[in-house]
């Protein structure tokens, strides 16, 4: 069984982060009897599980490089400001 990465998992809301929990031993027990057929089918319904806690991660992403691009949008007008007051 795939985990999901650390950042996800922090993003799952309890009811979601006990069910992926809950696959993920059902799938570790599936696999240890090579049951890997049903394992596949597991491994699915984690991932369809992950899929909303992957989107709020990359909503944080996006929210974080637009806050990157306000403060370096005004550093460079602060800049432009006092080389124009050097300037003068």
């Amino acid at each position: 069984m795939r985990h999901c990465s650390v950042q996800v998992r922090g993003l799952l809301t309890r009811d979601e982060l006990d069910r992926y929990n809950a696959l993920m031993e059902v799938g570790s027990f599936l696999e240890s009897q090579t049951r890997y057929d049903l394992a596949y089918t597991v491994q699915k319904e984690v991932d369809l599980l992950i899929q909303p806690a992957i989107e709020r991660l990359k909503d944080k992403g996006r929210e974080r490089d637009r806050a990157t691009k306000e403060y370096l949008d005004a550093k460079r007008l602060e800049l432009e400001e006092n080389e124009e007051d050097d300037e003068s």
